[in-house]
């Protein structure tokens, strides 16, 4: 195929770049809660963030990969013209890697679901045909725009209200953190263990029945628990600690549990958003390897994944720090109690997603449970005027998606045809 090289090396490029992105804006949103709670520092959270991402795009990035690659389009329309599908996908990486630049920079959390599945129906749209999109499936992963926040802002504020009648309107607090806590963190190690053996392992070569990854899942939960519970018996109860504020001690229990949920949110994420960067550049390497053939499907290799958790990573170091501050702080003020339940509800939300092959957005996702866990204390906990901005730049990501991917094709047109 003429310029294939060129096309594989752009493809790596723009799909790094894109990679970057995700780890600039949406990994912040992965550890956002356990920064803002000042349970972990913010070197702390790269730390984690940095191996859970990696591991979550590497062991369990193969099934979202599928939806956002061949679900949005019916690429048989493209069979005697692959080139056009190749420029379309690589306007796409470009177009979504540069939108996400320009939001991070200005601290908002915007979706890079959103970007690059506005960035393909853009393209698609505009350079091969109305009909070609995939509108169905376009309505549907707009549904899940709405279900996602809804759905981890009740299930945030569940939790948080069973955190505040177990644990705060106890008689005795810190006796009944230390009691409680540790079955939250059997849940976290439960929820996540669950997800990634369902849907993670396939193209590691691991399958388990459905009995087998229970039953391994619940080990896990256990296995996390001990250990919890281990470093909670370290805790020192301070007396004096509490005099500004009461639940000083118990929130110091509870920064054991956001280490927790931190690391197993940081997995959801990279499990769910790698595919975001990965799928078109997949599908690229896919048309040019096998010399211009449009494959429905074609098989995930395990480079690809690794060029996508290196760019995740690099993208988290290097600018993470600016949309840390907009969730962990400015939405609500969080306490490691709150943050715990607002992380725990979006990885729960994530992973039922992953599982489903949704490709929700973790951004809206985490917000709503922010929101959530806000609104368990009443309306006044939240600050409207950063919800606004952020619901505004949620709306502008699509038609912005696409806008700049329709310009970025006809370049590339222009200058391979």
């Amino acid at each position: 195929m003429e310029y294939g090289t060129i096309f594989i090396i752009l493809a790596c490029v723009f799909g790094l770049f894109m990679a970057w992105g995700v780890g600039a804006n949406d990994v912040a949103n992965a550890m956002a809660t356990s920064v803002g709670s000042k349970a972990l520092t913010i070197k702390q959270a790269i730390v984690i963030a940095a191996i859970f991402e990696f591991l979550g795009a590497y062991l369990a990035g193969g099934q979202v990969t599928a939806t956002i690659r061949k679900g949005m389009m019916d690429t048989s329309l493209l069979v005697n013209s692959p080139e056009l599908l190749i420029y379309g996908m690589l306007a796409s990486l470009l177009a979504a890697g540069i939108w996400l630049l320009v939001a991070t920079r200005a601290g908002w959390p915007v979706s890079t679901t959103h970007s690059i599945v506005g960035a393909i129906v853009g393209f698609a749209a505009v350079g091969i045909g109305i009909d070609a999109v995939n509108w169905g499936k376009v309505v549907t992963i707009a549904m899940s725009w709405v279900i996602s926040p809804v759905l981890a802002g009740v299930v945030s504020y569940a939790l948080f209200r069973s955190v505040q009648r177990l644990i705060f309107d106890a008689d005795k607090p810190f006796q009944a953190s230390k009691k409680y806590v540790p079955y939250y963190i059997f849940l976290v190690g439960f929820i996540v263990s669950l997800v990634t053996l369902f849907k993670g392992l396939k193209h590691v070569g691991l399958e388990l029945t459905t009995p087998q990854a229970y039953s391994v899942a619940i080990v896990i939960g256990v296995i996390s628990m001990l250990v919890g519970k281990y470093f909670i018996s370290k805790l020192k109860f301070d007396p004096d600690a509490d005099h500004d504020y009461h639940f000083t001690n118990v929130e110091k229990v509870f920064g054991v549990l956001m280490m927790f949920t931190a690391s197993a949110m940081a997995f959801a994420h990279g499990s769910n958003d790698v595919a975001n960067a990965v799928g078109p550049l997949a599908a690229v390497v896919s048309i040019v390897e096998s010399g211009g053939q449009v494959a429905q499907k074609s098989a995930m290799a395990g480079w690809i994944l690794l060029l996508g958790g290196v760019g995740i990573v690099a993208g988290l170091v290097m600018y993470g720090k600016k949309v840390i501050a907009t969730v962990g702080s400015n939405i609500t003020e969080l306490t490691p109690s709150r943050g715990f339940a607002a992380t725990l509800a979006a990885a729960t939300t994530v992973v039922i997603a992953s599982g489903t092959g949704l490709p929700i957005s973790t951004t809206h996702t985490l917000v709503g449970a922010v929101l959530g866990v806000g609104l368990a204390r009443g309306i006044a906990a939240l600050n409207m005027n950063v919800v606004r901005t952020i619901f505004m730049s949620w709306i502008i990501t699509l038609p912005a998606g696409a806008i700049l991917s329709i310009m970025i094709f006809f370049m590339l047109k222009g200058i391979f045809a």
